[in-house]
């Protein structure tokens, strides 16, 4: 059900039962911190807020960085009527009710705040989109996905994107400390002291996620407390926040994003970036073979010939990562990871490819030269199938005659797709022997 006036609702809880988190929001726009990029003095949608103009938005950005904050925060600054919904348990009737809501109180904007609108499916987004087109609500939606592809183009063209960006460990740090020091909302009353050490580790256990930190502050404290103590040491830190929760979906931007590191940093041949991807991968649960198939078309695309010992190597990876299974797979995935992020790199595989399609696609579909083709009948025999074809074992190494029969149709004869590339086996061995056959063949 659609939560409205939130910020004077005589129903709220209590400050003992509410989280830290929550009871400490920022209030202004000034409170809010790693957003400068749209909030500082001088920025279009600052200079917007407050000019008490709010155009419909979506925010998108990573858990903990302040998305429904900045929400409440635009609805306060503007003195707006704030509804908020979830997508999870929201459905198009509690749309039309505070849509209805809105229309019978047309002198006061109402913003309509709908948290994982990715979630929402398309007849959802649907049956928001006139009402956002007409203003009888400001939208702001919240997602952590991709809104260029869970929010569809027609709701997408009538709102504003704004990018939130995860906080940075600096940041971290100071809301942290405000958490402490604060005696309105905070823990200020208790007088706490937290250890260096266990700061940076919460700090960087947070990994930009402010929720995460207060929460896991607050569990520490309220140990403190029960044990007599003022002190937060590391100890408690470790017990408080256990172990960091990676940001990875497996159907979502964080799949995508990782996997593209990780190609560009084999592919760079960078051996530690390309370890630490996988690493993140794996750790986060990501498909098996799904790491294995990138390296065998990796071991194709981009070490191809320069090395051609990287494509078995890939595949005997993947064999033995199905074969083992986590944890153990890890083992045969980080070393074809490091063999083939230390391999000569050469796309030549994928020009020469490339090239041969154009050739395909561009010119006439000629027939396989008559010597080409097998003669199995004897009217096939008859037609010259076969004819003229030189057995390419009969002739010596140094014989201009093994070089110089034709292999392509008549009006490709003179096209060249393969080009050897510079580095490695491919640079040193098969670009020699390719220009040794080309001496031969121009030999008279």
């Amino acid at each position: 059900m659609p939560q409205t006036r939130l910020f004077d609702d005589p129903k709220k809880p209590s400050a003992e039962l509410t989280p830290l988190a929550a009871r400490m929001r920022p209030r202004s726009l000034d409170e809010i911190l790693g957003q400068e990029h749209l909030l500082a003095p001088g920025r279009a949608l600052r200079r917007a807020l407050e000019a008490d103009k709010v155009p419909s938005m979506v925010l998108w950005g990573p858990p903990g960085s302040g998305k429904t904050t900045l929400a409440e925060v635009i609805a306060r600054l503007t003195r707006s009527r704030f509804v908020a919904l979830s997508a999870v348990t929201a459905g198009v009737s509690d749309l039309r009710k505070v849509v209805e809501q809105a229309r019978q109180t047309p002198d006061e904007r109402t913003i309509m705040f709908i948290d994982e609108i990715h979630r929402f499916n398309k007849n959802q987004q649907d049956a928001v989109l006139p009402h956002v087109e007409r203003g009888t609500v400001t939208l702001i939606g919240a997602t952590t996905e991709n809104p260029s592809f869970e929010v569809n183009a027609a709701l997408l063209s009538r709102v504003r994107v704004f990018t939130l960006r995860a906080l940075g460990d600096a940041e971290i740090e100071l809301i942290v400390r405000r958490a402490l020091d604060d005696v309105e909302r905070g823990l200020g009353p208790r007088r706490l002291e937290i250890e260096n050490t266990a700061m940076r580790h919460l700090v960087e256990r947070a990994n930009g996620d402010a929720r995460a930190a207060l929460n896991s502050l607050e569990l520490a404290a309220d140990a403190a407390e029960a044990g007599g103590s003022a002190f937060i040491g590391l100890a408690l830190i470790e017990d408080a926040v256990q172990q960091r929760a990676l940001l990875y979906d497996k159907g979502g931007d964080s799949h995508y994003d990782t996997i593209s590191a990780f190609i560009k940093s084999v592919r760079g041949s960078d051996p530690d970036a390309a370890v630490y991807w996988l690493a993140r991968m794996l750790e986060s649960g990501e498909d098996l073979m799904f790491i294995a198939r990138r390296l065998v078309i990796l071991a194709g695309e981009d070490v191809g010939l320069a090395d051609p010992h990287a494509l078995p190597i890939a595949v005997a990876a993947q064999q033995a990562a199905h074969f083992v299974g986590m944890p153990e797979a890890l083992f045969p995935l980080t070393e074809a990871t490091l063999y083939l992020a230390t391999a000569p790199k050469s796309n030549s595989v994928k020009r020469a490819y490339g090239a041969a399609l154009d050739a395909v696609q561009g010119t006439r579909n000629d027939p396989v030269p008559l010597h080409l083709r097998n003669a199995v009948t004897g009217l096939m025999r008859g037609l010259g199938y076969g004819r003229d074809y030189r057995y390419s074992h009969d002739y010596a190494e140094g014989d201009r005659a093994r070089w110089t029969q034709r292999y392509l149709p008549e009006n490709l004869e003179d096209r060249r797709f393969y080009e050897p590339g510079t580095q490695g086996y491919e640079g040193a061995e098969l670009a020699q022997r390719l220009a040794q056959i080309a001496k031969l063949k121009a030999d008279e």
